[in-house]
């Protein structure tokens, strides 16, 4: 597994990604949650106009397959990355374990599922000692898979990914997305890149209903 720098700056991949990909989503997740003119309705599970979410096919960090079926019960905040990301991956799951605290009681309806972009180098048992990090949020959900299913499920949550370098340090480029799912696996909203654990939290609270 390899280690990350706590302080350094982002990846360019990632900060490209997090610029382009993660601000857009931010917009869009605004028209998401206005609320509808008279006489119209959004879909739940959409995103502006593309559908997020749908069937995938996984292995989790315990090398057990899953489906979609594993959003089912609990809030999820899920979003795409890979264990050698230099910095945005450790930082985002920091920030949830963060906003996790700060959740309370609130705490055991969430769960965060982290879904790897990198099926050639996080194994499911890459992502379980990864994800052992005492900073990490408790009880997270590592899901790596073959190339085509890690494909399948991106493609179902319109996550952009691509190869970046040669050799075994290469990076990944990827979208830095955070989504919020509700307990029946639909779309409810997108967690900034730049919300602090606050105002993940009051998101959260306020999406559960109180």
């Amino acid at each position: 597994m390899a280690s990350f720098p706590r302080g350094g700056v982002l990846a360019v991949g990632c900060l490209a990604a997090a610029l382009v990909l993660g601000g857009g989503a931010w917009l869009l997740s605004q028209q998401h949650a206005a609320p509808a003119k008279a006489g119209t309705a959004q879909p739940a599970g959409t995103f502006g106009q593309a559908r997020i979410g749908g069937p995938f096919h996984l292995t989790n960090q315990d090398g057990k397959a899953v489906d979609e079926s594993v959003l089912k019960g609990k809030w999820s905040a899920v979003f795409f990355g890979y264990t050698f990301c230099p910095d945005f991956c450790p930082t985002n799951l920091q920030l949830l374990a963060h906003a996790q605290d700060k959740l309370g009681a609130k705490a055991k309806n969430l769960q965060v599922v982290f879904v790897s972009i990198d099926p050639g180098r996080d194994t499911p048992q890459t992502l379980k000692a990864y994800l052992s990090n005492q900073g990490f949020p408790k009880g997270a959900i590592g899901l790596t898979g073959t190339a085509a299913q890690v494909a399948e499920a991106a493609k179902a949550y319109k996550v952009y990914y691509a190869r970046s370098g040669k050799g075994s340090d290469y990076l990944m480029d990827h979208s830095t997305v955070t989504y919020l799912m509700d307990p029946q696996g639909r779309f409810q909203g997108v967690i900034r890149p730049d919300a602090t654990p606050d105002e993940i939290a009051t998101q959260i609270t306020r999406a559960m209903g109180g």
